[in-house]
């Protein structure tokens, strides 16, 4: 199988597929959304930031997350959204999904759920969120994304 994403360099080089600006549109129980989802290295490159927007009509659901690597070296999500919620996660084996991709676990309140990227056949990606249950994973949110440009 050919290498679709190339990993770069250290702990924080799996995000370099990742990295850049990106746009999902699906339906929702709200209607249409539009999802952005905007990959950067900050702070010496010791962490990845993460600003998702999540577009309804009339209203956006915004989320802020760091990737980082804790004190046991562990590959670490810590996320924040526009609703005052939080959680954090490590991450994971997600290839049950895909040879290369990247998964991180986090304890919720109803249990234990995932968030899952993998790269599609052209330029983009997919990314998935699913909950643990008896008979494996349940998803609940899947979307697409492709490369978008900066706007000026």
């Amino acid at each position: 199988m050919a290498t679709l994403w190339k990993k770069g360099r250290g702990r924080l080089g799996v995000f370099d597929p990742l990295l850049g600006n990106w746009l999902a549109q699906s339906d929702s129980p709200r209607g249409p959304v539009r999802i952005s989802r905007h990959f950067n290295i900050i702070l010496d490159a010791k962490y990845v930031e993460l600003q998702v927007d999540w577009i309804f009509s009339g209203y956006t659901y915004s989320e802020r997350s760091l990737f980082g690597v804790d004190q046991d070296q562990q590959l670490k999500f810590w996320s924040f959204t526009s609703d005052g919620k939080r959680s954090e996660g490590v991450v994971a084996d997600a290839t049950d999904l895909h040879p290369q991709a990247l998964g991180f676990e986090a304890m919720m309140p109803d249990g234990l759920a995932r968030q899952v990227y993998w790269p599609d056949d052209e330029s983009g990606f997919h990314w998935v969120v699913e909950s643990k249950n008896r008979r494996g994973w349940n998803r609940f949110v899947a979307h697409h994304y492709h490369a978008i440009q900066e706007e000026p």
